[in-house]
């Protein structure tokens, strides 16, 4: 798990203190997984209301200091508390900011007993992150988790859902600007494995090749799902030709809070749209 020891030491000193209020999101929550490749500089704790922000970065506050580490706040503002934490020489920034609470999936509880986003809603939201910003940690944030999580295609499919501003095809086009990267770029980058940009610009191109397949042969009145399937415990991209039925998937759909996906015969329905 490529976090810092200071990292490491915050989370589970945090997971203990916290309520569902809050949860890890962002770079940290997706580097979770053993084959991830980079460290991410942040602690990114997301809420579900403006108020939570507030009560959890006092909360949490008070735990830090009063384990002996100090906090120097770097922005304040409705909705975002951006803060470096420090102890000895060692210091990392943590966010605690507010995002909306639809979602795919439940959140999970992670090893140090906190609330973590689940893997797939960390994929999509890094695949929304990189369309609205061209940075080469988001680059290899989204090559991990189309290698580790889900497909490029079934990101950008389900991505809608949750920015209605997008089409699939308008996300897609946004993202085949982004893997225009330099060496020099990669080498400013915390990394806990080599990461080859030759060969991950050849897999990404090959990627967007896909997801235009992948999302001109959906119908359009399953755009903002993911596919599940229930005799592999997995989400799947369904094979053009075939219903998701005929191959074993259920259509799932996000809502306020996540949900589990549906494994009986019966379709789901869209859930409401994102605040």
């Amino acid at each position: 798990m490529p976090l810092t020891g200071l990292q490491r030491d915050l989370l589970a000193l945090l997971g203990r203190s916290r309520g569902r209020d809050g949860y890890l999101a962002g770079g940290t929550a997706l580097h979770f997984a053993p084959a991830s490749r980079r460290f991410s500089a942040d602690l990114d704790f997301f809420h579900d209301s403006l108020e939570a922000v507030a009560t959890s970065f006092a909360r949490d506050s008070e735990v830090l200091e009063g384990a002996g580490y100090r906090i120097r706040v770097l922005l304040s503002q409705p909705g975002l508390i951006r803060a470096l934490v420090e102890a000895g020489d060692r210091a990392t920034r943590v966010d605690w900011a507010h995002d909306s609470a639809w979602r795919f999936m439940p959140l999970v509880r992670n090893e140090t007993g906190g609330l973590t986003l689940h893997e797939v809603d960390l994929a999509i939201n890094k695949a929304l992150t990189l369309a609205g910003r061209d940075e080469v940690r988001d680059f290899v944030d989204i090559m991990h988790a189309h290698e580790h999580i889900l497909p490029l295609g079934s990101m950008v499919w389900a991505a809608v859902a949750k920015d209605p501003g997008f089409t699939p095809a308008s996300l897609l086009e946004q993202l085949k600007r982004r893997g225009r990267y330099r060496p020099e770029e990669v080498a400013r980058l915390a990394l806990a494995a080599p990461f080859d940009l030759a060969e991950a610009k050849t897999a990404w191109r090959t990627a967007l090749s896909d997801a235009h397949e992948f999302i001109r042969q959906r119908p359009h009145e399953e755009a903002g799902c993911l596919y599940y399937s229930p005799a592999r415990d997995r989400f799947a991209a369904p094979s053009p030709g075939l219903s998701p039925r005929e191959q074993g998937l259920v259509v799932h759909f996000g809502q306020p809070g996540g949900i589990l996906p549906r494994v009986a015969d019966a379709p789901c329905q869209p859930g409401p749209p994102p605040p």
